[in-house]
């Protein structure tokens, strides 16, 4: 059937209408669409190169370099050394198992630190490089880094880890780090970002925990590119970290060294302060242990031997442990005594061995008595009923103030971990912590450096600095940060009458320099170097009456632990002093015999700067002590090349 041309014309007038619709449809959604192109491309162009940058780009912090430590003559404590490790990044591994599984084919996985890196990769943020492999080897590094396509996630370092090259030597002064703990982390409201990073090294005790925050420096960043699998394909840019500041201690490495070899197997401890600026010259505890074991985390083996030791080996003996002083306590009595104006230096006391106070009798350790004593010849001889004396007269309140005018009771400001503040009991103590009254016993035990009273080696040091001087001298431990002097601890004038002073350094001076001196037997005989000092005994049992009718048992025949302690204390030289020091050995017996041979050694040393001309000693002692600075000096060289490291 044919159409009419009308027909037709209709028909092309529909065509037409639809396509002009179906044509402006396609127009208006290209437009649309181009509109939202524009919007995205130009409006949020910033917003979507953001998010592509996100899944392409990674930013990671670098750890800053530690700042370094070096003694008084610029001989290195604590540094920094390359270290070898492999670390994996979570999110980009994938499978971990199996990626671990690859890896352990290549490198030799220690299974304990293996364990510690996947608990830390468990709790940590999955993009968080965790180290699985510590000072592994050169050859380890390239193995891995040949098979890394095989290895997604996994990329060997080289970053930097503390070590102490003088081992045992400054453990208790610097301290140590170890990997950065909860615990660590809690100290901090807003803890620094490099601190989560997994196993990064954190300041523990000692020097290392007091100086952390100047020490660790800040960290910097930089900006990696990664592909579709996490693998890092370049660096794009990176800003570098601020290194930590470097400390200059105020320790001689030298006179620190030759104190350790000489306490030996001793359980015991040596503090020697300068005279002028305060200046800790050498702390030495021992014994002591390698710091180096708890830089990335001790096993429970080494510690174990460390905590069971009687002879303590992790304790800071110098500043966190405190003992009854004994007789070196004496120089307080006679000070508060003498500054009270309740007796002279040329006043005398009668001992016949015994005091009878309150109806209890206070022996002296001479039994038959020293008959009568004044001031100088009570120290020289370390007469006990002396003092019990002068505590009836002067009184605890007098006593405990002049223990704080010289630096007992007082827990010194310097950085180490666990400084003790000691005890100087007086009546309101007693009250508060015992809830008991104070009775006429207690002061004439405190007397001569037993019952409550109790002190560290770092304050007997102290106290003996301030009696040579005369000023409120202060230990200083930190000599310059970044070559930046730190104040001096001098110390101004404590306000003592000078004759009283002068007056307890002749008597020190007896108690080393005259026969009838309890330190006669260790005196120094080079004239320009005589020391003025004081013995001390501290007893740590009780003797029953029972027992000394029938009398004492000798400290040698008793279990080391119930022995009593041995201290000396002394300034030199005597005509001009520049050094103070203090040493406690711990169940020692007598000061005499255990402490003052041993601080006479010291305070040569340090005096001379090395081993001291034999003139410097009694003669009889010169075959013993040319032996001793042989053997000494043969340990010592021994100690430096029997590949601990030490320098």
């Amino acid at each position: 059937m044919r159409r009419t041309p009308r027909d037709s014309a209709e028909s092309v007038r529909r065509i037409t209408r639809r396509g002009i619709i179906l044509g402006g449809l396609q127009l208006g959604f290209s437009g649309v669409l181009a509109a939202r192109m524009q919007f995205m491309q130009v409006e949020q162009a910033d917003q979507f190169r953001l998010l592509a940058e996100e899944n392409r780009i990674n930013i990671r912090v670098i750890p800053p370099a530690r700042g370094e430590i070096f003694d008084r003559n610029g001989i290195i404590i604590a540094e920094n050394e390359p270290s070898y490790r492999i670390t994996m990044v979570r999110e980009d591994a994938g499978n971990v198992d199996e990626v671990i599984a690859r890896l352990s084919t290549l490198v030799e996985l220690d299974e304990d630190e293996l364990n510690r890196a996947l608990a830390s990769m468990a709790r940590s943020a999955p993009f968080l490089p965790i180290t699985v492999a510590d000072r592994v080897s050169w050859e380890a590094v390239s193995r891995v880094a040949v098979n890394a396509p095989a290895l997604p996630g996994v990329t060997p370092e080289v970053g930097l880890s503390r070590h102490y090259p003088q081992g045992k030597m400054y453990a208790h002064v610097v301290g140590y780090v170890n990997p950065v703990s909860e615990s660590d982390l809690a100290l901090y409201e807003d803890p620094d970002p490099v601190l989560r990073i997994p196993r990064f090294q954190f300041g523990k005790v000692g020097v290392e925990a007091k100086y952390e925050d100047r020490l660790r420096g800040r960290a910097g960043a930089k900006r990696v590119e990664v592909n579709a699998v996490g693998r890092v394909m370049r660096e794009l840019d990176r800003r570098e970290g601020e290194a930590g500041a470097d400390l200059q201690l105020t320790v001689d490495t030298k006179l620190q060294d030759y104190i350790e070899a000489r306490l030996g197997t001793e359980s015991a401890s040596v503090v020697v302060m300068d005279l002028e600026h305060g200046d800790i010259r050498a702390a030495v505890s021992a014994p002591s242990y390698d710091p180096n074991l708890f830089v990335r985390g001790i096993s429970y083996a080494n510690y174990g031997v460390l905590h069971d030791n009687d002879r303590r080996p992790l304790a800071s003996k110098t500043v966190q442990d405190a003992y009854p002083p004994g007789s070196t306590f004496k120089m307080v009595t006679a000070m508060a005594a003498m500054e009270a104006g309740v007796i002279g230096p040329e006043e005398t006391v009668w001992c016949p061995g015994h005091l009878e106070v309150g109806g209890r009798r206070f022996h002296c350790w001479k039994r038959a008595g020293h008959g009568h004593m004044n001031l100088e010849q009570s120290l020289r001889e370390s007469c006990d009923v002396y003092y019990y004396d002068l505590a009836l007269k002067v009184g605890i309140e007098n006593i405990a103030a002049m223990c704080h005018q010289l630096g007992l009771g007082e827990a010194h400001d310097i950085p180490m971990s666990a400084v003790s503040s000691g005890l100087v009991p007086d009546k309101a103590w007693k009250q508060r912590e015992r809830g008991a009254g104070w009775v006429i016993g207690d002061t004439v035990n405190t007397a001569i450096g037993q019952g409550f009273v109790l002190t560290s080696p770092l304050q007997l040091a102290v106290m003996t600095a301030r009696l040579a001087t005369g000023r409120s001298i202060t230990p200083r431990l930190v000599k310059s940060i970044d070559g930046i002097e730190t104040p001096s601890r001098g110390g101004d004038s404590l306000g003592l009458n000078e004759n009283h002073l002068r007056q307890i350094r002749r008597a020190m001076f007896a108690v080393s320099n005259n026969r009838r001196g309890t330190g006669y037997g260790s005196r120094i005989t080079e004239e320009a170097y005589r020391m003025a000092g004081k013995s001390g005994t501290s007893q740590v049992r009780n003797i029953s009456p029972a027992e000394r009718a029938r009398g004492v048992i000798n400290n040698n025949d008793l279990p080391w632990n119930r022995r009593d302690h041995g201290l000396f204390v002394n300034f030199a030289p005597y005509d001009n002093p520049k050094i103070a020091v203090a040493v406690v050995v711990e169940h020692g017996g007598g000061g005499s015999s255990a402490a003052a041979p041993i601080n006479r050694d010291v305070t040569l040393q340090a005096l001379y700067g090395e081993d001291p001309p034999l003139s410097a000693y009694p003669s009889r002692d010169h075959g013993r002590i040319k032996a001793q600075q042989e053997r000494l000096r043969d340990e010592r060289q021994m100690t430096r090349t029997d590949g601990s490291g030490r320098a």
